[in-house]
């Protein structure tokens, strides 16, 4: 469910309301786990990074709160993210198989996927007792998170705090300029790594901020969820990648071994290419300018409101196409 940053609105109600939205998605997922155990802790683990985004764009004004919370969230996704790793590892060979350059290659991919999906249900055999602790104690521990929402009060006026907003826009963009430079120059799994949770705050912001200009926030919605998965990709090579150098013992076959890192290195070159590509296309070059936009936006929508005094909904700077 998409929430949303409204500059026609108080601004602190709309931040515990988006916030505390996320949580409360999150509690329930948990708790009801519509999809299974596997699906429910990735779902619940995204809600968790939009509320981090949400934190690290307001920053400026809340660096203690953010800075608690944030580590509060990091560690209660970490608590429950073994198995759900375990289960992105298959997700990657079997993308790695979908993407087979020839039929032997496919056959010894298929192999892989089996190999992972036994240790995937031994692992969970040997963990379920206490997985089923851990996120039995999850509602509780995200109940105080939304509680800690009632410390937080923004003062500022509009104008404040569109600077404020615009600020960590800023932020976030110009760490992504620098993680892509980063990445031309050392390609190293820590700069994608950066790269991609920058790119998922942008996402982010522009779900939360869509108000400002929908047509154009989905849009820019649409093209980072394509480099966040790209990145994705990306990433859970490097995780894979990493397995078979601390577990070589696991993949007894020679040649499937050789093969799965052959397929790896052909593809995340392929992918990390790609993304390095569209992360140019998604990245302003001028920060300050796109900033500035935004806070103009918000301004505007704020502005006009107080002109009209009254508080009455989302009202878009353009209309909808």
């Amino acid at each position: 469910m998409p929430f949303r940053i409204r500059p026609d609105h108080h601004l602190t109600d709309e931040f515990r309301r988006a916030a505390a939205g996320h949580l409360r998605e999150a509690i329930d997922i948990i708790e009801e786990r519509p999809n299974g155990t596997h699906e429910a802790i990735h779902d619940f683990r995204k809600n968790l990074k939009r509320v981090r985004s949400l934190y690290r764009l307001v920053a400026r004004d809340i660096p203690a709160f953010r800075e608690q919370e944030n580590a509060r969230l990091r560690d209660v996704a970490k608590s429950v993210s073994t198995i759900r790793d375990a289960a992105a590892l298959i997700d990657t060979a079997v993308y790695l198989r979908e993407n087979a350059r020839d039929a032997e290659e496919g056959e010894a991919l298929g192999r892989i996927v089996a190999a992972l999906e036994m240790r995937r249900d031994r692992m969970l055999g040997a963990a379920e007792s206490g997985l089923e602790q851990r996120l039995s104690e999850i509602p509780g521990m995200l109940d105080e998170a939304i509680a800690a929402l009632d410390t937080i009060e923004f003062n500022g006026r509009q104008r404040r705090n569109a600077r404020m907003i615009a600020k960590g826009w800023r932020k976030t963009v110009r760490g992504a300029q620098k993680a892509i430079a980063s990445c031309h120059d050392e390609a190293s799994t820590e700069t994608f790594h950066t790269l991609r949770k920058r790119t998922q705050d942008y996402r982010a912001y522009h779900t939360l901020l869509r108000p400002l200009w929908p047509t154009a926030m989905k849009a820019k919605h649409e093209a980072a969820s394509e480099l966040v998965d790209l990145l994705g990709h990306v990433h859970d090579l490097d995780v894979l990648c990493e397995l078979v150098e601390a577990e070589p013992d696991f993949f007894p076959n020679a040649d499937d071994l050789a093969r799965l890192l052959d397929a790896i290195i052909f593809r995340q070159q392929e992918d990390r290419n790609a993304a390095l590509d569209r992360a140019e296309d998604v990245f302003p070059k001028d920060w300050d300018k796109e900033a500035d936009r935004i806070a103009l936006l918000w301004r505007a929508v704020a502005d006009r409101d107080d002109a009209a005094d009254c508080v009455r909904g989302p009202k878009p700077v353009f209309p909808a196409a």
